[in-house]
């Protein structure tokens, strides 16, 4: 079944990161790429687009909430700005963001407003209408992860696996602050899941859920049904929970252990993000 649609939840509030993200959305704060031979800043939520879009992805859904008109800003081409740019000689940066304005204009882009913030289950129920019945991807707009070819397997695994979800996993010392996963079993990296909690004080495993995620739209039902967590979020775990309590069959994709994950959620992941993406374009340019 092919996948054409892309929910990326950008609502999060960005508490542990004010004062900086009083103003700007923590999905906006830029993180290091290569440009063309040189390094560049560009913002992270640009950078999950733009790789979505390289695996043929067309149809977007940001959902967003107060204060995140930001996000949209961006993602409208101005063709003012890009005269001004080479009216004062900037024609390299010019050219940079006209190539991510065609994106933007062969692309179908959906805004939806997450008008409370209740959780990133909430966020991706929020999208229902978009989704339309299909299956679709979901990504997270603070996480980024440094793998050619994640989405290739995921998609494999559920298109030939006959999985009701498929999402990224990867072994870490300290799981507590993740969606963990109970593992029925493995093979070649893929992961049979028997249950997932959120953010267990004992995990029972170190398999964490990175925020990744391939669904059939029965997910949307089981968004419907499941209450509030003891955060008072609706939690996207427990309506995965729900999907494998119903009978349906749910995988996992592992990271390999050269595939890095990184979030800009807190203050010391937001510097780890930095260092990594500077790392990585450094090497790549040498």
């Amino acid at each position: 079944m092919v996948v054409r649609k892309a929910v990326i939840p950008a609502a999060g509030l960005g508490t542990r990161l004010l004062p900086a993200t009083k103003e700007t959305p923590k999905e906006m704060l830029p993180i290091f790429v290569r440009q063309g031979g040189r390094v560049a800043l560009k913002p992270l939520l640009q950078i999950i687009f733009e790789e979505l879009y390289s695996k043929g992805i067309r149809e977007y859904c940001f959902v967003v909430g107060r204060g995140k008109r930001a996000i949209e800003d961006h993602f409208t081409p101005d063709s003012g700005f890009l005269n001004e740019l080479r009216r004062r000689g900037k024609s390299a940066i010019a050219s940079m963001l006209e190539e991510f304005y065609k994106k933007i204009r062969s692309s179908k882009i959906v805004w939806v407003n997450q008008p409370e913030a209740r959780g990133f289950g909430d966020a991706v129920a929020c999208a229902e209408p978009f989704v339309g019945g299909e299956p679709f991807i979901v990504y997270a707009g603070d996480t980024l992860v440094f793998s050619d070819d994640y989405y290739e397997r995921l998609l494999e695994v559920f298109e030939r696996g006959e999985v009701a979800a498929c999402f990224l996993v990867k072994e870490v010392e300290d799981p507590r602050m993740y969606g963990v996963v109970v593992p029925g079993g493995e093979r070649e990296g893929i992961v049979a899941v028997r249950r997932i909690v959120e953010k267990p004080l004992e995990p029972p495993s170190n398999l964490a859920v990175m925020p990744i995620y391939i669904f059939d739209p029965i997910i949307l039902k089981a968004l419907r049904v499941v209450k509030p967590g003891s955060r008072g979020e609706i939690e996207l775990t427990d309506a995965i929970q729900k999907v494998i309590d119903w009978g349906f069959k749910v995988k996992a994709v592992k990271l390999r252990e050269d595939e890095d994950r990184i979030d800009i959620g807190t203050p010391e992941t937001y510097w780890e993000a930095l260092r990594k993406s500077y790392e990585k374009v450094k090497a790549s340019l040498q």
